[in-house]
């Protein structure tokens, strides 16, 4: 089990956003139960992945970001919107022009998956 930093008990979302400088680099925000609530600046793509015992949340803070599902599916999720992503599911996040996300996600989530790529962050440098 990862160590958690304390964190404040409330904050100010868009300031959140100020403290990422690197897309697809999320950063720990919140606790809530065994969950992280993580910010993240994203623009690209990420890479095909899946995570085999976690579903994770997403919320659309600014812009627009796409799923991308095998067999062709997308999810077009402009701001204001939030999406799950059911365990087990291969998945792609791609965002054409800077996009502000939240990620809920339970602790043990690695960012990737099993799958790693040189945008991979591990858990500890999603802490810091």
């Amino acid at each position: 089990m990862v160590s958690v930093h304390p964190f404040a008990e409330s904050f100010a979302l868009e300031a959140a956003f100020g403290d990422v400088s690197e897309y697809w680099s999320p950063k720990v925000v919140a606790q809530v139960n065994d969950q992280f609530v993580k910010v993240a600046k994203v623009r690209g793509q990420l890479v095909w992945h899946d995570h085999a015992h976690e579903d994770e949340l997403f919320f659309v803070v600014r812009g627009r970001l796409k799923i991308e599902y095998e067999e062709g599916r997308v999810v077009d999720l402009p701001a204001g919107s939030m999406h799950v992503v059911p365990r087990c599911t291969l998945h792609n996040p791609v965002a054409d022009e800077e996009c502000w996300i939240v990620l809920i996600e339970p602790m043990q989530t690695k960012h990737t998956g099993e799958v790693v790529s040189p945008l991979t962050k591990t858990i500890e440098e999603q802490l810091r």
